[in-house]
């Protein structure tokens, strides 16, 4: 069974490395890693792969950066090149990004089946680029897996046959689980207490009146700790663009994915516009403050560490000083985020390939 595992954006490279590593082990399946190249720059990409072991992709589209609709359709010719040569038994696609459902598309069209792993999650807010691959994905995906029993009941209220999903646990948990030591051993300086920070929605960061009000609020955070962030360079662009100062926030370049893990597992409280981040405080323990008005992991609220500030620096600031103050408290693990999510998803695929 020929298999295409299909990667494009930084946030892919922690969920399909497990899947890639669980398919080697397994007779009978052989994955083809295909990278679109959404994401293509030394800190954006291949440092990632080094740091999660991932062998070198078979296929390099070299897509590369451009708009929505110049990226989507520019992977679209490649992509339909790749399954006509390659002529794979099954796609499979991970979260949310654009190569997701540009790919999608192509396999659907060409009447290959589709595994979207981290199918099901909704923020039900279609101002997100994010929400529209999830939903253009899953309705046109063959195998659903799941990350938790919410995502389950999205997908039956839109219609999807129950034989579809599969609730498999979080890939991106196999990949915390995995490398936590190694990441903690990682020599990095760092102050005894901070906070970490990350933004890179266009919500919160194209909009001046928005990302005016959260840099405030790290300032004033700064006041009382460190704050830490490592800038994404769509992020340090809009600042730049905006004129806004940020005098007490310890920017950085974006940080590899070991680095990355060793600073969030011992900061006193992260905040974030991610939804990886949300999940990986979760099972780290580490309080989460989420600058958005929605998640698409509610089950980090029920479950986990987060609690949603939303954009609001008033917000951000009180639910800061409750955190500093002690005034939380942290739940968990969600169900099956055990880290043996990708052996869970290559088992289905596995018996699917055998009936």
């Amino acid at each position: 069974m020929k298999i295409l595992n299909v990667v494009g954006a930084r946030p892919n490279f922690m969920k399909i490395a497990p899947i890639v590593e669980e398919m080697k082990k397994a007779p009978g399946l052989n994955g083809v890693l295909v990278h679109t190249g959404q994401h293509y720059d030394e800190g954006m990409s291949d440092v990632f792969f080094r740091d999660l072991g991932i062998p070198v992709p078979d296929v390099c589209l070299g897509v590369g950066s451009g708009s929505h609709a110049e990226q989507t359709g520019q992977i679209m010719v490649e992509f339909e090149k790749v399954c006509l040569r390659e002529k794979p038994d099954l796609v499979v696609v991970v979260g949310d990004v654009n190569s997701t459902m540009a790919c999608t598309i192509v396999a659907a069209k060409l009447l290959i089946p589709v595994a979207h792993v981290e199918a099901g999650l909704r923020s039900f807010d279609r101002t997100m680029p994010e929400e529209i691959n999830r939903l253009v994905t899953d309705a046109l995906a063959s195998i659903l897996f799941t990350t938790s029993r919410d995502a389950d009941e999205n997908l039956k209220r839109e219609g999807v046959d129950p034989s579809k999903i599969h609730f498999a646990g979080n890939v991106m948990i196999d990949t915390l689980l995995k490398h936590r030591r190694k990441a903690g051993a990682v020599r990095i300086e760092k102050p005894a207490k901070y906070a970490l920070v990350t933004l890179h929605r266009p919500s919160n960061v194209d909009d001046p009146n928005v990302l005016g009000p959260i840099l405030e609020a790290l300032n004033q955070i700064s006041k009382s700790i460190p704050v830490l962030f490592p800038i994404h360079p769509r992020t340090a662009k809009r600042v730049q663009d905006f004129g806004f100062t940020m005098n007490g926030i310890q920017m950085m370049e974006p940080l590899g994915y070991l680095e990355f893990l060793n600073l969030e597992s011992t900061a006193t409280v992260v905040l974030t516009d991610s939804g990886g981040l949300q999940e990986e405080t979760t099972i780290l323990g580490v309080p989460c403050l989420t600058l958005r008005n929605n998640t698409e992991r509610p089950v980090t609220i029920t479950h986990g560490t987060n609690v949603m500030a939303g954009p609001d620096k008033g917000r951000i600031l009180e639910a800061f000083r409750r955190i500093m103050n002690g005034d939380w408290k942290p739940s968990g693990p969600p169900e099956y985020w055990d880290g043996h999510a990708a052996e869970r998803i290559v088992r289905v695929i596995r018996d699917i390939r055998e009936r």
